[in-house]
This record gives C-alpha cells, sequence and structure tokens, in this order.
C-alpha cells in the first residue's frame, strides 16, 4: 500500500490553507522579509529614487500573482491535485528542482538575519554558538505542515501591525521626505541595478506559490477570495514602499550605509532619551514573525523532499536540514558579501526562472482529470 502523502498535495482540510489565510501572509508575513538589507541596497544604486526599482518588481510580481490566482481558481481542484493529476510520477521532476531553489531562497534571509540578531539584541560580542537556538525554532517549524502556516499568517495580523505603525510614527520626527526629491533624477540604469541585486528580496509569489497550491477555493467565492488574497499583497506592498521611503527620508545619502531598517528608523525620536529603547520592544516583535519568514523556504522545502522521497514523517528530514543550516551558518557567515554576490548577480537568473517564469506554466493545467481516470472512478 502507498504511503499518504500530506505535503504537498492537499487531499483533506487539515493540509489546506484558507484565501484569508494567503493574504494576511501576503500583508503582514512577506514586507518583514524586506526590511532587513533591502532598503539599503535600494538606496546603494538607486539613491533617492528608491521607490521606483521597488514598485517595478511589485508591479511584475502582482502581476504574475494574477496569473497563479487564475489557474488556482479554474477547477475546485488544489493546484497541487491538478498538478499530479496530470504529470503523475513526473511530477517529482517539479519537486526536485523546487526543493533545490527553496534551499537556495532561504541562503540569503538566514544569514541576514543572524547579522541583525548580533548587531540589534547583543550590547557585548556573542559567541559563535549564540544563533544556535534558532535552528532548534527551525527544526521543529519544518516538520509542521501547510496548515501551520496558515494559522501562523492570522496572527500576524496582531504582530505586524501595532508595531509597524508604530515605529513609523515615532519616525516622522527625524523623516525628511524633500530627501526623496526630486523624483527619476537617478540614471535608470542604475535602477535596474537595484532590481537585479534585489531579486531575491522580491521573489514573493513563490514564496506564496505553496500556499496557493494548497488552497482549495469554493466555486462560488473563487473571485471574491482572489480579490483577498490580491488586496493582501497590494496591502503588504505598500507597508514596504512606506517603510523604503521613511527610511531614505531619515538617513538620505548615507542610506546605503544603514541596514536593518526597521531597528533603526525610530531610534532618534526625542522621547527616548526619557522613555529609554522602547521602540526596541516593537522590533522584538516584529522579529517573531522574521523568524517564521527566515523559515519558510525551509519549511518548503522540507516538504518537498518528503514528497519526493514518499515520506509522511519529516522528522528526520527536519533535522539533518537544520543540523546542516547550523554548520553552514557557523562557517560561512563570514564570506556573507561574496555568497550575495554570488546569489544576487550570478544567480540572479535562477530567481527569474524558478519565481518569475515556471509558476506561469500552472495556466497550462488541465482542469479535470483525465477521461481513464473519470472511467476508473465511475465503474
Amino acid at each position: 500500500m502507498n504511503a499518504t502523502i500530506t505535503y504537498p498535495a492537499a487531499p483533506n482540510k487539515n493540509q489546506t490553507v484558507l484565501p484569508r489565510q494567503i493574504a494576511f501572509a501576503a500583508a503582514f508575513l512577506l514586507p518583514v522579509g524586506k526590511f532587513l538589507e533591502t532598503p539599503s541596497i535600494l538606496a546603494r544604486y538607486a539613491g533617492n529614487d528608491i521607490l521606483l526599482p521597488a514598485l517595478i518588481r511589485f508591479l511584475a510580481e502582482s502581476l504574475l500573482l494574477l496569473a497563479v490566482l487564475y489557474a488556482a481558481t479554474r477547477s475546485n481542484q488544489t493546484l497541487c491535485e491538478r498538478l499530479e493529476n496530470a504529470l503523475g510520477k513526473g511530477v517529482l521532476w517539479i519537486y526536485i528542482p523546487f526543493t533545490a531553489y527553496y534551499l537556495l531562497a532561504g541562503v540569503l534571509p538566514l544569514l541576514d538575519l543572524e547579522k541583525f540578531i548580533y548587531a540589534s539584541f547583543y550590547d557585548t560580542a556573542p559567541t559563535a554558538f549564540s544563533f544556535a537556538a534558532f535552528f532548534l525554532f527551525s527544526a521543529y517549524f519544518c516538520t509542521k505542515g501547510i496548515k501551520t502556516l496558515g494559522r501562523f499568517s492570522d496572527l500576524c495580523l496582531l504582530l505586524f501591525l501595532l508595531p509597524f505603525i508604530a515605529l513609523i510614527i515615532l519616525s516622522f520626527s527625524e523623516a525628511d521626505f524633500t530627501h526623496l526629491l526630486p523624483f527619476f533624477n537617478t540614471d535608470f540604469r542604475q535602477s535596474a541595478e537595484a532590481i537585479r541585486y534585489a531579486t531575491p528580496h522580491f521573489s514573493d509569489v513563490a514564496l506564496l506559490l505553496p500556499l496557493l497550491a494548497n488552497c482549495k477555493f469554493e466555486k462560488s467565492e473563487t473571485g471574491k477570495d482572489a480579490k483577498k488574497i490580491f488586496i493582501g499583497y497590494a496591502v503588504g506592498a505598500l507597508f514596504s514602499l512606506l517603510l523604503f521611503a521613511v527610511f531614505y527620508a531619515v538617513y538620505s545619502s548615507i542610506a546605503p550605509n544603514e541596514h536593518y531598517a526597521f531597528a533603526k528608523i525610530a531610534q532618534y525620536f526625542s522621547a527616548l532619551d526619557v522613555l529609554g529603547r522602547i521602540d526596541l520592544l516593537l522590533v522584538y516583535l516584529l522579529t517573531v514573525i522574521l523568524f517564521v519568514y527566515t523559515c519558510l523556504p525551509f519549511q518548503y522545502a522540507t516538504g518537498l523532499f518528503a514528497k519526493t522521497l514518499g515520506v509522511t514523517r519529516r522528522t528526520w528530514i527536519s533535522a539533518i536540514l537544520n543540523l546542516a543550516l547550523f554548520f553552514f551558518t557557523l562557517y560561512f557567515n563570514r564570506y556573507y558579501n561574496t555568497i550575495y554576490t554570488l546569489i544576487s548577480n550570478r544567480l540572479a537568473p535562477v530567481f527569474w526562472l524558478f519565481a518569475d517564469i515556471l509558476p506561469l506554466f500552472l495556466l497550462l493545467l488541465p482542469l479535470k482529470k483525465t477521461t481513464k481516470r473519470k472511467e476508473s472512478s465511475h465503474a
């Protein structure tokens, strides 16, 4: 008897997510991944036109999201079910490359998170193993199914909105938005470079893809559900653009040298001299979301690899993966600049292929099972 695989296929309600949860993930989970290095990278290449490359990428991702939503809402089956019905065992040729892609996509967020934790939460030099606790959390999270991620997306509404809005308000006292003027002051070739180097940070649809592929859209609500998800992504994009604008309004010409934007933009609020660094409490709340965001591609990779092997329990896969990630981070964090240049520059076409091109082929999936399977089901 074949083992029942619960991920990424979604044959029951315990392994599906709701459109509302996907919308919350797009609005309140994905933006946090752009709050660390992305603002300084965009400022380094685009200068005061920091919003232009970000806006171009968001528009491109929005069009791609519309295409995937159209593919997902055309049938009462999930995309995973339709993919497996269409390809049979050949679907492994999809799962294996995407397993490798998600592992690659998780490298930079992981190294960024480690640098951020050490720089923001430690007054003295941390030990080499100070970041090890993250991998315990990651190992646990990677054993969970897609349903757990959907439930956490619901929590993101509360974890994100209050601290984000508070940090933005606190930063307004030092923000000078004239630094963003005049618009289109930078050569567009520099904005194109910003788009290229920031590619790994804007592959949003790829991070939503497993959620979308495990969402069963009700036929009577498809239009409304798709609209919810698209609006959620638009809201998340606006949050990111707002942070980029405030970040450059605060730091201006020195913005390229300022990292971990969301942890710094409120630190010059005058009342903090009396109250203390209460802004760090807000940063801590957003860091909870950041932990899950960093685990996201590794959870996807664990699930896809389990599917490839035909196993249901992912504990040992998660344990081996996170042990390998621990040693990778321990020994390769000193080569961050080299790794970032390799991934964002030379491997940018890999992100374009997996995150921006291959999802379009979901439009070609048949809407129903083959005639042969239909006949056998009625027999």
